[in-house]
């Protein structure tokens, strides 16, 4: 195996890499909640929208760099760490090129986050997942890889299944 030639370094490395990859899932048989045909989030989102997160890599969103927006019902909740999300809380992950540090080349897709009802869908821990083309095309919902990596998301830096400190 290739790993048995690594300095040991760089093998926890890639074990460390091949576990998060596992835990992350795969994107079949996700059911729940129905699928829907429209972005969870307006055209002009910006206009409402408040950065809360700046241009950082995502290993989580295949290495691309995102930065991070709440609707109003989002804000408090996501900047505090403290609360609730209110169902329809909203947050946008703009996606930008891997080698984009700064963030102002064009965007490459959004990835959307909204609260759901406590309890009303456990297998997508109650959030609404999207991920949404240029085209505002949904491009896949509620992927199982989500809901995989989110799961891990908790205190101190992630919160109710958010996983980065704003």
């Amino acid at each position: 195996m290739l790993l048995l030639h690594l300095p040991a370094t760089r093998k926890r490395l890639c074990q460390l890499a091949l576990l998060v990859l596992a835990a992350c899932g795969n994107d079949e048989g996700d059911a729940t909640p129905p699928a829907l045909s429209e972005p969870l989030f307006p055209e002009d989102f910006r206009a409402t929208f408040q950065e809360v997160r700046n241009c950082r890599p995502s290993s989580e969103h295949d290495l691309s760099r995102v930065v991070v927006y709440a609707d109003p019902q989002a804000l408090a909740p996501y900047t505090t760490r403290e609360g609730e999300f209110e169902p329809g809380a909203t947050l946008v992950k703009e996606e930008y090129d891997g080698t984009d540090s700064s963030c102002e080349g064009p965007v490459t897709q959004w990835t959307v986050m909204q609260r759901l009802a406590a309890g009303s869908s456990p297998d997508t821990l109650d959030w609404r997942w999207q991920r949404v083309s240029l085209e505002r095309s949904v491009v896949s919902q509620d992927e199982r890889r989500c809901t995989g990596c989110h799961t891990a998301c908790r205190e101190p830096e992630g919160f109710a299944n958010t996983c980065a400190l704003p």
